[in-house]
């Protein structure tokens, strides 16, 4: 028997070796390479698409776009050659403060707060805020202040995003925030949202892509610029490419690229000639604020988001139980057909992430019904984690003994009384502590509705952090959110699990 425990005690000793081996060397192969001499290593976000960062259609792992020939170029007057690394767009700062890539680019919008973190390139690129609006909608949306009441959709975390949020304290406008830039301007086709606010180049690709069902507004809402950021360590780099960037502007270069991707006009040759005699124009400064102090502004913006955080999370889970316990009881008392399909539901809802889920109910099925993105929030969530839900019940319900359920037929109970007075009571102790588990863990998954537009604790921290140009202060005040929510919680039931183990 010793013989046995430790064969097979020095069996389980060489797999854990084995294993342990074989993940260090994942993690070594999964590495980012070291930095090479000669290469400048720039960060952007091919997600973004043309024209700014795009894959190649022709070959996927290649790049193209303006910010990428801008990078090269960058590189070639340096004697190096550009290497693109991919980069999250609202993480692009805080790559390049880690030291991950030399200079960050991909659509980087200038302003003061940037200015004050990082050595900043002259503004290379002048975009212009513009509205697109329906064309039913073109005589009476001109500006911010025609759109009292109306929403209004823009990318998080950017200048356009501060602006509605400015918008929103002056006129009522409701800011909608979307993660990427493409359904804004579908949701504004099939009408969901009122108008969308955005840079020019953005608004101009999407109406090539879409051929149509929008108009862009010939005012401008605002003007701004696309910057360079490298470490505030590295103020000789970004001199160094600040001067290939206007040898580059002076010898027509970079209106060539322009040209090149559809984007040169007569805004466009204002703002280079004025970049070529001296220096950059610089945003006016505001008092540098730190994190700490910005929280205190912020503190009501995270607060209501914690709130809605929790409101979904009880809407789903109230749901996921309802339709668990149901899912649960059919497979335990129903027929064969009805088992099959309700097996077959829960292996679709546990083996589809939860994100595709919450796309085709709010994307998907817009052809059919368009859904609010509160109520496809909460149906996405509480359907899937119904799955999960009644897979905890029915064990909790066949774990109940045999004999007593006997006992109670003998007694002339119906199943119905069965299930109500002996089997159910029991089966919810059994299940109460899982259950508590998955509301965490669908507190958490809140996290994910953002994609559609609805701004939650995660998203609202999300916009804090870019906007501050640091995760530790908001990172902290988020998570000390969530716990604030889930602890509670798991406190209540572990009394009530005490409470009932001797009842």
């Amino acid at each position: 028997m010793i013989a046995e425990v430790t064969t097979s005690w020095r069996a389980c000793r060489t797999v854990s070796r084995a294993l342990l081996v074989l993940g260090m060397g994942s993690v070594i192969a999964c590495s980012p390479p070291a930095t090479e001499a000669g290469v400048l290593r720039w960060g952007g976000d091919a997600e973004g698409g043309a024209p700014f960062v795009e894959s190649d259609p022709a070959a996927p792992s290649v790049v193209r776009g303006f910010d990428v020939e801008i990078a090269e170029t960058m590189a070639a007057g340096l004697g190096r050659r550009a290497e693109f690394r991919q980069v999250a767009w609202a993480s692009i700062e805080q790559s390049v403060q880690r030291g991950d890539v030399d200079v960050g680019m991909s659509g980087l919008e200038d302003r003061p707060g940037l200015r004050e973190r990082f050595a900043v390139s002259l503004p290379y690129f002048e975009y212009r805020e513009v509205l697109a609006v329906r064309p039913a909608d073109t005589a009476r949306f001109h500006a911010l202040a025609d759109l009292a009441g109306r929403r209004v959709a823009t990318l998080g975390s950017t200048h356009a995003y501060r602006l509605l949020l400015e918008a929103e304290a002056t006129y009522g406008v409701s800011p909608v925030s979307y993660d990427d830039d493409v359904h804004p301007y579908t949701d504004l086709v099939e009408g969901r949202v009122d108008a969308v606010l955005l840079d020019h180049v953005i608004a101009d690709r999407a109406l090539r892509r879409l051929r149509g069902g929008f108009v862009i507004q010939p005012d401008v809402i605002a003007r701004g610029a696309y910057v360079a950021v490298f470490p505030r360590d590295r103020s000789a780099l970004r001199d160094s490419v600040d001067a290939i960037l206007r040898t580059r502007i002076a010898d027509g270069t970079l209106e060539r690229i322009y040209r090149r991707w559809e984007i040169w006009d007569a805004d466009q040759a204002r703002h280079l000639s004025g970049l070529q005699g001296g220096a950059p124009p610089d945003p006016a400064r505001a008092p540098a604020v730190p994190a700490w102090g910005q929280l205190r502004a912020y503190a009501p913006a995270l607060l209501r988001a914690t709130a809605l955080t929790l409101g979904i999370a009880v809407a789903a889970m109230i749901m996921a139980i309802l339709l668990g316990g149901g899912i649960a009881a059919g497979r335990v008392y129903g027929g064969r057909v009805a088992r099959a399909l309700l097996i077959t539901y829960v292996e679709i809802m546990r083996g589809t992430p939860v994100l595709l889920q919450l796309f085709v109910l709010y994307y998907g099925v817009s052809a059919v019904i368009r859904l609010p993105a509160l109520v496809a929030a909460i149906l996405g969530l509480g359907l899937n984690y119904a799955a999960y839900e009644s897979e905890i019940y029915r064990s909790a319900l066949e774990a109940v003994p045999r004999s007593q359920l006997e006992a109670a037929r003998t007694l002339g109970l119906t199943e119905w009384q069965v299930l109500r007075l002996v089997r159910g009571p029991q089966a919810f102790r059994t299940a109460l502590a899982p259950m508590t588990n998955d509301f965490v863990a669908l507190l958490k998954d809140t996290s994910l509705v953002s994609v559609i537009t609805v701004v939650e604790l995660t998203k609202q921290t999300a916009i804090f952090a870019t906007n501050v140009g640091a995760w530790l202060v908001p990172g902290l005040a988020c998570a000390s959110l969530y716990l604030l929510l889930s602890l509670p919680l798991a406190r209540m039931a572990r009394r009530l699990e005490t409470r009932w183990r001797w009842t």
